[in-house]
């Protein structure tokens, strides 16, 4: 029997892992790395906003393609914090094999993956410090210190796990953003959309990515940063 903070998976032409608790892939299967380059840093003026002690926060680390891409978009100077929230923590052997997909993300992924395997959740990086929050958000992020500059919202489909997209929880999210934060996510569902206005972010529809014609980026009102829309990427369907 696996055990029960290690989630079931199957695998989608053998590369691709779905949970089965919520039958969802865990990342795009147009191309996983590019629609987190697409959706999370474009659409977050990632890197262009990069600084020394940024911070990255997430719901739902999965795999930890998001942090690979970061790391890999951060060739400039300073030190980046990136912080991720996750119920159901992969074991290295799963992550290691959804990686495979992408090669691109090799001259960073060992050592995120011998950190992670040897039990780590505090990975050091030469310009990034990543902590893996375990447990379920709800009670592990109103209990964080930080506040972030940017927002990765990444859990699986608001449909299939509504508890990461609750308006309490996105009022969690906008608690613990920076003056001037943003956030980006792939969905566009109206309810999390109408929760995150609630909760004090200026949200606009962007062009997502894929096949998905939407996305949602947004700001914390007030804020003198205008979030653009990201460039689509060729092939983009938006029929």
């Amino acid at each position: 029997m696996p055990q029960p903070d290690h989630p079931e998976l199957d695998w989608r032409d053998g590369a691709i892992p779905v949970s089965r608790a919520f039958d969802d892939p865990y990342f795009s299967l147009s191309g996983g790395l590019d629609e987190t380059r697409h959706v999370f840093l474009a659409g977050n003026r990632l890197p262009q906003r990069f600084c020394d002690g940024f911070q990255i926060a997430e719901l739902g680390f999965g795999t930890g393609l998001n942090l690979l891409a970061t790391l890999l978009a951060h060739t400039g100077p300073g030190h980046l914090r990136f912080t991720s929230f996750e119920a159901f923590p992969l074991p290295a052997t799963d992550i290691a094999r959804a990686l495979q997909a992408f090669a691109d993300t090799a001259p960073v992924a060992d050592d995120f993956l011998a950190q992670w395997a040897s039990g780590a959740r505090l990975l050091r990086f030469p310009n990034l410090t990543a902590e893996i929050i375990i447990g379920d958000a709800r009670d592990t992020l109103p209990l964080w210190n930080g506040r972030a500059d940017a927002w990765f919202l990444d859990g699986f489909s608001p449909a299939k796990n509504p508890e990461l997209w609750s308006p309490a929880l996105m009022h969690e999210v906008a608690r613990h953003t920076a003056p001037q934060g943003t956030f980006a996510t792939y969905t566009a569902a109206g309810h999390v959309r109408h929760s995150l206005t609630e909760a004090g972010f200026a949200i606009a529809r962007q062009p997502g990515f894929g096949r998905k014609r939407h996305m949602t980026t947004g700001q914390l009102q007030g804020a003198c940063l205008t979030v653009s829309a990201p460039a689509l990427p060729p092939g983009t369907d938006l029929t």
